[in-house]
């Protein structure tokens, strides 16, 4: 005897309206609980469903793209093998479920919770009245997150291997005890991570970024850390507070128009160690080539005519930021955030411009949202995964360039 009720296509429609109705404050609107519902195979792609109870659900095989679940309760849900590309499961409770096999690529589970629970068994019979209780860890074995959000995430004793990681932000998630032999984690964004305990046996961090994740204190045997990259060495970390002062004068120079100070060159240093300090500076002309800025807040920055070309700009921020003619050749954005930032072309007087070049760059789940980006060279680039929603980009130049899973695409191409 099957120990879920089944809904139909229908039902779930229903049942989805009125719960749309309820999170809008509409009238009409009642919470979905589908506590233990059979739902697998289901369509629930787009569904707004945050707040929704579906704890003990069966979801198997679950059509879920772009479902959003912020804060639901999915607690002991089976979710193997479903779709869940670009689901939006902000801080939603996870703690207990199945993800096996499942597709989560470009998911945002920032604050989401995947820790052991306690699940209750419902009798054959008398249903939860005479339910048995039983532990049981998050399994997310073969599971693909690719480019997905998991920031602050909690995976204690998660089981997940070969899970696939690549290209993940996983600043703040916590690992602690998970069995990730096998995983995936090449270029992934592992800033502060607690991995104490894991087991990352036959693991892969090739290109991860690995700033303040203690591995040592996981198990390491066969575990690929290739080309990962550590926190900042002495001699970086002593350079901070020159380099700081080098970017205040900058700043003086750019703001008396050359009269007082100089404009910054960082070519090749690691500015990481600087994190937030140069948010909202004014560092037109700035010089920043195979630079390490890694992580780096560069929101509402004056860069016109900045050059990061070959930089490591991974995760790094200029949301709002002014970057008008500045190149970024080959430089590895992946992550990196340019929401509202502007992108066109710096004019130079006379009716000439210098056009804003992201050719040959790795942009995969970029952010570039509501970004201005006309006449911008992407010859080459990488977008495979990126944000482009409410981007304005005519006349850009994409010859060459990637655009696999790119979302929000709306544009004229240049010839």
């Amino acid at each position: 005897m099957s120990l879920s009720r089944r809904i139909t296509q229908a039902e779930l429609a229903m049942i989805a309206e009125a719960h749309a109705r309820y999170v809008e404050g509409r009238a009409n609107g009642r919470r979905a609980v589908l506590k233990f519902v059979d739902l697998s195979g289901l369509d629930l792609s787009g569904l707004m469903l945050d707040d929704a109870d579906l704890s003990g659900a069966k979801l198997t095989g679950a059509k879920m793209k772009g479902v959003r679940l912020s804060r639901a309760l999915l607690f002991g849900a089976d979710l193997g093998q479903a779709d869940l590309r670009q689901a939006v499961l902000v801080r939603a409770d996870m703690r207990g479920v199945s993800l096996k096999g499942a597709n989560l690529s470009l998911a945002d589970l920032t604050g989401a919770d995947f820790r052991e629970g306690q699940i209750a068994i419902p009798h054959p019979d008398k249903g939860l009245a005479a339910a048995r209780r039983e532990r049981r860890a998050g399994d997310a074995t073969d599971a693909v997150f690719t480019g997905a959000t998991l920031d602050g995430s909690r995976f204690d004793q998660l089981e997940a291997l070969k899970a696939d990681f690549t290209d993940c932000s996983m600043r703040g998630t916590c690992l602690s005890r998970a069995n990730l032999k096998d995983a995936n984690f090449s270029g992934a964004l592992l800033e502060g991570a607690d991995v104490a305990g894991a087991n990352l046996s036959g693991a892969r961090f090739a290109g991860a970024v690995l700033t303040g994740c203690a591995t040592e204190r996981a198990r390491l045997d066969r575990t690929d850390f290739g080309g990962a990259l550590r926190d900042p060495d002495a001699k970086a970390i002593q350079a901070a507070e020159m380099i700081y002062q080098q970017a205040r004068e900058a700043q003086q120079w750019a703001q008396s128009g050359g009269k007082a100070g100089k404009p910054a060159n960082f070519d090749g240093l690691d500015l990481r160690p600087l994190g937030e300090r140069l948010k909202g500076y004014v560092l037109a002309a700035l010089s920043a080539r195979q630079a390490c800025l890694v992580a780096l807040d560069f929101s509402d920055c004056e860069l016109q005519g900045a050059n990061f070309e070959g930089a490591d700009l991974r995760g790094a921020k200029f949301v709002g930021a002014d970057l008008r003619g500045a190149r970024f050749g080959g430089a590895n954005l992946v992550k990196a955030d340019f929401r509202k930032a502007d992108l066109t072309p710096l004019p130079l007087g006379a009716g000439r411009n210098l056009p804003t070049s992201l050719a040959r760059a790795s942009l995969r789940y970029a952010h570039l949202n509501a970004a201005r980006m006309n006449g911008i060279d992407l010859s080459d680039a990488d977008l495979a995964g990126a944000d482009l929603t409410d981007a304005v980009i005519t006349g850009a130049r994409l010859n060459g360039a990637v655009l696999d899973q790119a979302v929000g695409l709306s544009f004229e191409i240049a010839a």
